[in-house]
């Protein structure tokens, strides 16, 4: 998986870069078929906000941390975006499934107008 990773008012420096590769690989082994992941760290008002965003089988997936601390931000957001895709694979899971037919029960009142009770 390619993670471009950029700074806004952040120097990227060579250990941000491993702290990311070393967080996201848990989510590569995870999930193969991602080929690209964009990671946008920002610090405004003393605040450090991580930005994820990424496709997955078709659909676009985001995903935003934020903390005081740049590293809990990145975990934060990691997290997040662990559990979104998560969610979109159990989403393209369930649409293998054969869904169940719902048929209509007999019901007594139906059944009893239909009778001649005369």
């Amino acid at each position: 998986m390619k993670i471009n990773l950029s700074g806004h008012h952040v120097d990227v420096t060579d250990t941000v870069k491993a702290h990311v590769n070393e967080k996201f690989s848990k989510i590569a082994s995870h999930f193969p078929s991602l080929l690209a992941l964009d990671v946008i760290i920002a610090k405004e008002h003393g605040e450090f906000e991580v930005e994820l965003r990424t496709n997955y089988e078709g659909s676009r997936i985001s995903a935003t941390g934020n903390d005081a601390i740049m590293y809990p931000a990145i975990a934060c957001a990691a997290k997040k975006l662990d559990a979104a895709l998560k969610h979109r694979k159990g989403q393209l899971k369930a649409d293998l499934h054969e869904k169940p037919v719902c048929t209509t029960p007999s019901i007594a009142h139906e059944i009893i107008q239909e009778m001649n009770l005369t």
